[in-house]
């Protein structure tokens, strides 16, 4: 078996890396060559702890596998993150487990690829101006990630933490972007070109009607039942796109709209259908448009796969008998 590790994976895979490979597996859902498998989810019962694996193939490519962990809150005391999560890749011709990944890099840039892909297909071509809700740890994803699909002029962020705000603006300046730290959401809405949420809420922070015409949204953070960033309102009154739309509809950002009866699964596009050129994207430069990214163990799997593969080519990474 392979193993490799943390430090490992951030040599071996950039933002621009996992970008082509989640839209390849993207397209590869879309045209039924690739699925994930039903997530599991669960509060653990002890420190506080939440634990899911989430697993699927691509039988384009092909890879087999299952990502694992959660998020453990106490961690930062004891000098971890709060996120720990691995991947587990099996041959998928014996079923024989062949590497074992560090995941918690590659959860931060398969996100923020996510995100990218959305804004590179959806966002108006002249769209330059990024508003960020939550400027935690996965904001700096977000950000390389879109800034490598658009050029961005200038970044408004907001988090409930104000020092959260300003840490990112370290981030954005170390890129050469001007940075705003606003003092509500409602600004970072008016002002943004392309829209990011990527936070822990369970109730609205953007409202309807704070979003100018033309905005794309990409809507990160509800990847769980009762989790929520956007208006419900807000949800039906966009073009809604989804990276799976049967668990965008059921634990994403449009399970609220759902519920509501404000919009049905009908009324979404799968991203990787638009990548394929099977679906309509964007159709007015005055349309709200928004990506529902609840995360897909695919997106995991590829991004380990492509790491994996890399490391057998340089001859890196540890072996050992299994």
């Amino acid at each position: 078996m392979l193993i490799i590790s943390e430090d490992l994976a951030r040599d071996l895979i950039s933002a621009e890396d996992a970008i082509e490979a989640v839209a390849a597996t993207f397209a590869a859902m879309a045209r039924g060559q690739a699925r994930n498998f039903p997530v599991v989810r669960e509060s653990v019962g002890h420190a506080d702890a939440v634990y899911g694996v989430k697993a699927g193939v691509d039988t384009s490519v092909p890879f087999l596998g299952l990502k694992a962990g959660g998020y453990w809150p106490h961690n930062l005391a004891r000098g971890m993150t709060n996120h720990q999560s691995s991947t587990l890749l099996f041959d998928p011709e014996t079923g024989r487990a062949a590497a074992l990944v560090s995941a918690n890099y590659l959860t931060g840039v398969r996100t923020g690829a996510a995100s990218a892909i959305a804004t590179r297909a959806l966002a108006r071509a002249d769209a330059s101006v990024l508003g960020i809700i939550g400027t935690g740890g996965q904001s700096a994803f977000q950000l390389r990630a879109t800034a490598a699909v658009r050029k961005l002029t200038r970044v408004h962020g907001w988090d409930a933490v104000p020092e959260n705000a300003a840490r990112f603006g370290e981030v954005c300046a170390a890129l050469g972007l001007d940075y705003v730290a606003e003092p509500n959401p409602e600004r970072v809405a008016a002002a943004a070109d392309i829209l990011i949420t990527v936070t822990p809420s369970q109730t609205a922070i953007i409202r309807n009607g704070w979003v100018r015409p033309g905005t794309h949204i990409s809507a990160m953070g509800a990847d769980t039942k009762g989790k929520q960033e956007l208006d419900p309102h807000l949800v039906a009154a966009s073009t809604v796109f989804a990276d799976e739309v049967a668990q965008s509809v059921t634990i994403g950002e449009c399970q609220h709209a759902h519920a509501l009866g404000l919009i049905t699964g009908a009324d979404l596009r799968a991203i990787g259908a638009v990548l394929n050129g099977t679906a309509q994207g964007r159709t007015s430069d005055r349309e709200i448009t928004l990506f529902d990214g609840t995360g897909v163990a695919l997106q995991d799997l590829v991004v380990a796969n492509l790491a994996v593969r890399r490391a057998l080519a340089d001859g890196r990474g540890v072996v050992v008998e299994y």
